[in-house]
């Protein structure tokens, strides 16, 4: 599965992108995010508030709670606003 960071959350996991396998227990995004915090200081830095986080399942907008089985990817970015 490829795993795309965008705007400070790229910056903070020190990471644009990345494939990885999944721990077979991961079932939503939710999952993929704890996951994650146990990678590295800098996965713990992005993920700290998931207030902060949104997220796109082959991009599809999601939440927390959406499923991860069959995805190709998983974008993690913060909220966006326009003008």
């Amino acid at each position: 599965m490829k795993l795309l960071y965008f705007a400070w959350v790229r910056q903070k996991a020190g990471v644009a992108e990345e494939d990885v396998t999944l721990p077979g227990e991961v079932r939503d995004v939710s999952d993929v995010i704890s996951w994650l915090r146990t990678r590295g200081e800098g996965y713990e830095a992005a993920f700290c508030d998931l207030s902060l986080i949104r997220c796109a399942v082959d991009q599809e907008h999601g939440g927390l709670d959406t499923p991860v089985a069959g995805a190709a990817e998983i974008a993690f970015f913060p909220p966006v606003t326009g003008g």
